[in-house]
């Protein structure tokens, strides 16, 4: 199956359950919260846009006409900057000597480094002779009231970020280990009992490998490769029940196995691969699965083959919730897209290395 196209248009846009601890759960953390993750692209576009529009704003006041405002706009740009940078960076290389404070600790660190490095913008304009005399007090309480605003915005997405993490993830378990599908495994190995006793084994090791790490997994990301051995567990379960029906290509980048991505987020989708293109298909269909490294991106698809007429599948659930504990692990910089070309439907993923 060839997926050319596919790439091409893709490539533009660059028990009883045993019940866990809280301490155990996803997105929980002993001690401190990890709240200054200012290292993250998204974070550091957020924080930059955020100063610049109080920029804007603030060289509105005692401009005479558009020039004037440009030419308060240049100095305080010249200032701000330089110092959200240097706050970023600190906060950021101390994350987790910051992080094993106490809250009001943590608020009173960022607001410390806020003021500092507000000064040193300020110390900036003095020495080019762009300021005088020097408005160190105002510089510094301006910078501290903006870092408390920025950490305000951290300690939200910190503390937002548990909770969401637990509830997709609780939602994806829900969407993925399906009664139905349990029902049909079992059936397939009863099928197989006498028949083909070793196959039978097989298919029940699968099953109780896949649910091991359905159940039992918690950690907030795994690399790629326990992904791909998991969908191969859970495909070879199919195998069983479609045969021939189901046809399977692998093109694995050695590579791109130290990728970091959400635990139990690439089964789901090889499961709708199944669903949709293997099911309802009297013929079948191909799945493929292929991993590539690109300088420090990993890109990730999963395409099947789609019989003759139908649409884009199912209604997007289990599409949504990957998108969405993507977006929560890896920002801006991990992406998910998906589109249906030629007869053959592709999900892709880039994900951060």
């Amino acid at each position: 199956m060839q997926d050319s196209r596919i790439l091409s248009s893709f490539h533009d846009v660059a028990g009883p359950a045993s019940v866990l601890p809280l301490s155990q759960m996803p997105g929980h953390r002993r001690g401190g919260e990890l709240v200054f993750q200012t290292c993250q692209l998204g974070v550091v576009l957020r924080a930059v846009l955020f100063v610049q529009a109080i920029v804007w704003v603030v060289a509105l006041f005692g401009a005479q006409g558009i020039l004037g405002w440009l030419e308060r706009l240049a100095v305080l740009t010249a200032a701000s900057l330089p110092s959200v940078l240097i706050w970023l960076l600190v906060t950021c290389a101390l994350k987790r000597a910051i992080g094993r404070l106490p809250m009001p600790g943590q608020w009173a660190a960022g607001v410390v480094i806020g003021a500092v490095s507000a000064i040193y913008g300020c110390g900036l304009l003095t020495w080019t002779g762009l300021v005088s005399p020097a408005p160190w007090l105002a510089s510094a309480a301006s910078g501290a009231l903006v870092s408390a605003v920025m950490v305000a915005g951290l300690v939200w997405r910190a503390r937002a970020m548990a909770p969401a993490g637990t509830t997709a993830r609780l939602a994806e378990l829900q969407a993925r280990i399906r009664p139905h599908f349990l029902f049909n495994s079992l059936n397939s190995a009863i099928a197989l009992v006498r028949a083909e006793p070793a196959k039978a084994e097989a298919l029940l090791e699968d099953l109780s490998e896949l649910f091991r790490h359905a159940l039992a997994d918690t950690q907030e990301a795994v690399p790629l490769h326990q992904e791909l051995a998991l969908a191969e567990h859970y495909l070879a379960i199919e195998q069983v029940r479609f045969g021939e029906r189901l046809r399977v290509e692998w093109n694995i980048d050695p590579k791109a196995g130290g990728a970091r991505l959400p635990p139990l987020i690439l089964q789901p989708l090889v499961e709708n691969a199944v669903k949709h293109g293997v099911e309802p298909s009297p013929t079948g269909a191909t799945v493929r699965i292929t991993t590539q490294r690109r300088g420090s991106v990993v890109v990730i698809k999963v395409t099947n083959t789609v019989p003759a007429g139908s649409g884009a599948p199912g209604n997007g659930l289990a599409q949504d919730n990957v998108r969405q504990r993507l977006a929560l692990l890896h920002d801006v910089q991990g992406r998910f897209q998906a589109a249906l070309v030629d007869g053959v439907y592709q999900v892709r993923l880039e994900i951060p290395i």
